[in-house]
């Protein structure tokens, strides 16, 4: 699976250490230089400074997040330059046993969405729902409509709420893939004028439990908003990133 703003033309520059046939080690770029996930098995951290050297940094250096767990990778990550940044970031997980189903408000309606076939409806949406404002000029001129073909989507965890005039009122997205056994959820929202009307949960309950059926045994989300807790995800891991310029 990858972000539709990955940046391929630089996918030799990823590196993988194997052992045995499997992978041990990686430095995998984000979307682009200058982030990077670094990450080596336990019984292999010896690695890690070396994953850590892989040139995936641009202009301002390299940034990394580190599990704050993981003392090793963090001394690691000192010993050759890296500093603590302000940036964090929590992983929140949720047991699929425990998934608690929500109903849409009266008069809303749920349709999958194809982000492709519907992208100047799909990309409006996100639009509004990230909170770049409610001006269609605005957002035609500055964010043009391409159609992005995402790998792996599941139409059927694409879901969308139709609001009584027939319009999108939000939207959310689950991803999962049968050879795992969890979902991912990204990403999540509702524009400003249906928000508090339990939109949201009622999609993202039922993509979750779409997902269950196909084979997930547990969902992820990256974030900390008390919106997944009121879902029944706990926090589950935390991240602080580290650069190194």
């Amino acid at each position: 699976m990858e972000h539709p703003e990955f940046d391929k033309s630089a996918s030799s520059s990823i590196g993988l250490w194997r052992s045995e046939g499997r992978i041990v080690g990686a430095a995998i770029y984000d979307m682009y230089f200058g982030e990077a996930f670094c990450a080596a098995l336990p019984e292999y951290e010896a690695l890690y400074p070396k994953i850590l050297d892989r040139e995936l940094k641009d202009d301002s250096g390299l940034g990394i997040a580190v599990h704050d767990g993981n003392q090793a990778e963090i001394a690691a990550a000192k010993a050759v330059g890296f500093v603590r940044e302000e940036q964090q970031e929590t992983v929140m997980r949720l047991d699929l046993d425990n998934l608690m189903i929500s109903d849409l408000p009266e008069g809303f309606s749920l349709s999958e969405l194809d982000p492709v076939r519907e992208a100047y409806d799909f990309q409006w949406l996100l639009w509004q729902g990230f909170d770049h404002g409610e001006d269609r000029e605005a957002f035609e001129r500055e964010d043009p409509v391409i159609p992005q073909n995402r790998r792996h989507l599941n139409q059927r965890l694409s879901l969308t709420a139709l609001a009584p005039d027939g319009g999108k009122a939000a939207y959310c997205c689950v991803w999962f893939h049968k050879d795992a056994d969890y979902a991912y959820v990204e990403p999540v929202c509702t524009i400003p004028c249906c928000r508090g009307k339990g939109i949201a949960a009622a999609l993202l309950s039922e993509a979750l439990n779409r997902a269950k059926t196909l084979g997930a045994k547990e969902a992820y989300v990256v974030s900390d908003l008390p919106f997944y807790e009121k879902l029944g995800f706990e926090k589950a891991q935390h991240y602080t990133f580290y650069r190194k310029s």
